[in-house]
This record gives structure tokens, C-alpha cells and sequence, in this order.
């Protein structure tokens, strides 16, 4: 790592030296390299090295900053004493990936103090492809972390942490903070929204009237027809409740049977609300507890994205075809037996590879990837194999699989899975590809419609063997055979509907004659 120390006077005109060259992140194999700038202070002048050659000169006051640009050149009139710190390096957040914007720190492997080596993995960096180990290339301690383990959506180009080279300067940046750098913390877990406030309970629906209380008897003496007093006497009417329509207020025989007793009024209780109304539960309201929010990775969020574009840009189609599998099975079974000594195991899918890569150089149109402007033609066959994660799912890359043999193909497909469910792919042994399959039939399924790989052409969906009865010109009228189902999903901007059954014609022949692959 290139060391300058650039001292700077009141007055004096800095120009800028030429620019070197420098690898870029994207270009190096092996695990992510770290992004480093390193700061060495001397005087009232810093210089700050980038890993891709180019300087930044900053002239480092107690009240502001002059960053110097090319063919640029600065004058500086102070005096003022200015601020040092032991020589550092600043490791940033590089592109892990042509389309990473943002990153999520996923876990520090280091911690403050640390001594460091070189190749050491200090971090994992969750991009929008895959969770990649990162390790720096230096000696060194790590004597700050700036960004918190767990922090989400951390732009490319920001100071991750900073490595010095002596143990004892360590301390000087303990209260280090890099300006307009904020460390946040990982989101807290969305709170559950509060169940909805009851509804205020309505006004109590007054009481009816109460029935009018009964006439009180009149007083006095009662003017009654003997008969009316002897019925009255017959029903224990009180005369003196029933108001006489005779002569000058006589009861009648008429009255007395018409006469209905009123009904005492019931006691009169103190008013008491009524109780207000049970609320009606919010429409969509979930009781407490009843689920769990799952913060969406990075990794998530660009699948969802991308199969999204995928189905609303893409014009699918699908064909489906069912593959006799005897021969595959019965050549596999002896391969295997060859294999032993070499502990290889051949799969069913290494054969559905294999074949795959194949058709596509008989059908090159299925090899191919709409780029807008122009349709590419691919002249190798990288195929991409779909593994699910924890994470979600990947495609890791069998390069070449059309001049690949069984057992080479084998040892990449088992080798990427593992690596793909580590989370240690690099970016690139999952970026690009020119064809995918998807296999689904370990797990029971007769078939299925997959969703095209942009800017790839063509997906397979494979699903699994099973025995079936087939028509045959023998005895039995009959044959059992193992059966498996295919669909091919298309781009129809990029492969017509024949050219799609030309290819899965092709691929059948293959395997149901798998010795063809050997020609």
C-alpha cells in the first residue's frame, strides 16, 4: 500500500499528481477485497489513497475543508493548529456485485482491538445476490467500527472501519466519528399497531313513561243501582274506583262489567345507565400476538423484485413434455458402480444438465438473452442451477456444462450448493448464466411452471419420475415405464413457439438415448 505524507504551508499552490491505476473490487477473484483508504497525517495536510488509484487531497482546517480536484489547485492562508491522527487505513464498502447499490452488515467476525492478518475475514456483507465474506488484504489491528453489526441499506463507498498498524494507536480513535457517517443501529422490529380504540359507548336509551298511577278513589259517599253494588260485591270491586256514567255519576250494572282494575305502577328505582353496547371488532383488526413480522433481506427484496419485472415484462409461454427415464436410471446405476473408488454419485439432475446443455447447441435460440436493442446468441452454456437457501433463492453456475462430463458436473453442482446454503458463493459463481433449471421432483412434485431468469431466455421446471402403464405391442399390451414431467417456460420475444418444441424434442432424445450424450 502506497504511503504519502504531503505537508502543506500557508500560501503554497498544490497541484495534482498524475492518476494511477488500480484493480477494482468486481475484478478480483477469491473473497470480497477490502476498499481501502489510507490516511497518513503530517501537519496541517492529509492524503488519502483509494484502492482504485485515484488521490484526494484534503487540506484538513479546524473550521472547513478544500478538497482539491484535478488540474486544480488550492490556496491556503491559516494558521490555525490542526487536528492529527496516527497513520490509518479506512476500509469502505465496495460493489460486491454489478447491481449492488446498497449493503446490510451482517455480522462482524473482528472486533475493536482485534489484531488482524492478512486474508482474515473481518465481516460478512449481505448484498442483493448473496451473504459474501470480506476480508482485507492488510496487517494491521481493527481500532474502530463504524458501522454497526446489523445495520441495513449502507450506501457503497462507506467507511466500514479502520485498521491502524500499531496496537498503541488504538486509543486515539476510540471516540473517533467520521463526518456525515452515523452509525445507526439494526431497525428495531416493527411494534404491533394497538388494537383500535372501542367505540365510545352510545347515550342509554331513556326509560320509557312509566303507566300513569290509578285514579285515586273518589271520596265520599258512592252513589251504586242495588245490582251494581251486588255484583261489586260478587268481583271485590271497590266502588269507589269505577267512575258511574248513571244519572248524576251512578254506577251502573253496565259499569261494574265493564269495569278492568289498573295495574299497580311498579316501584320507582333510581335511573340506572344502561349498559353501553359491546363494540363491534374493527374490520381487519388481528389480535396481539397472533403473527410475526419477518424483516425482508436484502436478498428477498431483489428476488421479489426481479420475478416481479420478470413476469410483467417478459411474454411467457410454456410447453410441457413427459420423458421416459429407463435408460438415465439403468445407466446411472452403473456409473455409480464405476464411481465408488472416486466417491462421486452421480444424480438424476446431473443427467438433466447435461442434456440440457446439449439441446441448447442443437437449439441456440434457447441460449439466448433479449439485451433490448439486440438478441445475444450465447456460444457457451453456462447453465444455472436454482438451490434454495435460508436466504432465499440462488443460482449458482455449472460453466460450460456442454464440454463438462457427468462427474465433473456432479462435483460443481454439489460444491456450489454448499456453498450457496453456507452463504459463501462469490459473486462470480452465481452472476450471469445463459440457461436455468429448477428441480422440484425430489420433493414429490409431478410439474410445475417456473418463472424466467432475466435476461435468460428459457427455464426448465423439472419434476419427478414415476411408474406409469404405457401402450406396447407385447403380450401384456402393456409396459411399465418411469415417467417424468418437463415444462419449459419461453420468452416468446426471443423463442417462437416451434423453436421451444425443438428443443424439448431434442432434450428428450437425449435422455431417453442418454448414450447420445457421449457422440
Amino acid at each position: 500500500m502506497l504511503r504519502l505524507v504531503l505537508r502543506v504551508r500557508p500560501s503554497v499552490s498544490l497541484a495534482r499528481p498524475s492518476v494511477l491505476s488500480g484493480p477494482t473490487a468486481s475484478s478480483r477473484s477469491g473473497p470480497a477485497r477490502s476498499h481501502l483508504k489510507r490516511n497518513h497525517y503530517s501537519g496541517p495536510a492529509r492524503i488519502r489513497t483509494a484502492s482504485n488509484g485515484r488521490y484526494f487531497y484534503n487540506s484538513i482546517l479546524s473550521n472547513r475543508t478544500c478538497v482539491l480536484q484535478q488540474n486544480q489547485t488550492a490556496s491556503i492562508s491559516s494558521s490555525k493548529r490542526l487536528y492529527s491522527l496516527p497513520p490509518h487505513q479506512k476500509v469502505e464498502l465496495p460493489a460486491l456485485s454489478p447491481t449492488m447499490q446498497l449493503g446490510t452488515i451482517a455480522r462482524w467476525e473482528k472486533k475493536e482491538g482485534d489484531k488482524i492478518n492478512e486474508g482474515d475475514l473481518i465481516a460478512e456483507i449481505e448484498t442483493d445476490k448473496a451473504t459474501i465474506g470480506f476480508e482485507v488484504q492488510e496487517e494491521g489491528y481493527l481500532a474502530k467500527i463504524m458501522i454497526a453489526e446489523g445495520t441495513r441499506d449502507v450506501p457503497l463507498g462507506t467507511p466500514l472501519c479502520i485498521i491502524v498498524e500499531k496496537e498503541e494507536d488504538i486509543k486515539a480513535f476510540a471516540d473517533y466519528v467520521e463526518t456525515g457517517v452515523v452509525s445507526t443501529p439494526p431497525p428495531a422490529p416493527t411494534p404491533v399497531a394497538p388494537p383500535p380504540p372501542a367505540a365510545a359507548p352510545a347515550a342509554p336509551t331513556p326509560a320509557p313513561a312509566a303507566p300513569a298511577a290509578p285514579a285515586a278513589p273518589r271520596k265520599g259517599r258512592v252513589f251504586a243501582s242495588p245490582l251494581a253494588k251486588k255484583l261489586a260485591a260478587e268481583k271485590g270491586i271497590d266502588l269507589g274506583q269505577v267512575t258511574g256514567t248513571g244519572p248524576d255519576g251512578r254506577v251502573t250494572r253496565k259499569d261494574i262489567e265493564s269495569f278492568v282494575p289498573p295495574k299497580a305502577a311498579p316501584p320507582a328505582a333510581a335511573p340506572t345507565p344502561s349498559a353501553p353496547p359491546a363494540a363491534a371488532p374493527a374490520v381487519g383488526a388481528v389480535p396481539t400476538g397472533t403473527f410475526t413480522d419477518i424483516p425482508i433481506s436484502n436478498i428477498r427484496r431483489v428476488i421479489a423484485q426481479r420475478l416481479m419485472q420478470s413476469k410483467q415484462t417478459i411474454p411467457h409461454y410454456y410447453l410441457s413434455v413427459d420423458v421416459k427415464m429407463d435408460q438415465v436410471l439403468e445407466l446411472r446405476r452403473e456409473l455409480n458402480e464405476e464411481l465408488k473408488s472416486k466417491n462421486i454419485k452421480l444424480s438424476v439432475n446431473d443427467f438433466i444438465i447435461k442434456a440440457s446443455a446439449l439441446a441448447c447447441l442443437e437449439v441456440p435460440e434457447a441460449n439466448s438473452s433479449w439485451m433490448d436493442t439486440v438478441i445475444r446468441q450465447n456460444h457457451v452454456v453456462d447453465v444455472s442451477v436454482a438451490v434454495s437457501t435460508a436466504n432465499g433463492l440462488i443460482t449458482p453456475i455449472v460453466f460450460n456444462a456442454h464440454i463438462k462430463g457427468l462427474a465433473a458436473i456432479s462435483t460443481d453442482v454439489a460444491t456450489l450448493a454448499a456453498k450457496a446454503r453456507e452463504g459463501k458463493l462469490q459473486p462470480h459463481e452465481f452472476q450471469g448464466g445463459t440457461f436455468t433449471i429448477s428441480n422440484l421432483g425430489m420433493f414429490g412434485i409431478k410439474n410445475f411452471s417456473a418463472i424466467i431468469n432475466p435476461p435468460q431466455a428459457c427455464i426448465l421446471a423439472v419434476g419427478g419420475s414415476e411408474k406409469r402403464l404405457l401402450p406396447a405391442d407385447n403380450e401384456k399390451g402393456f409396459d411399465v415405464a418411469n415417467m417424468m414431467s418437463v415444462t419449459l417456460s419461453c420468452d416468446h420475444r426471443v423463442v417462437d413457439g416451434a423453436v421451444g418444441a425443438q428443443w424439448l424434442a431434442q432434450f428428450r432424445r437425449l435422455l431417453e438415448k442418454p448414450v447420445t450424450m457421449l457422440l
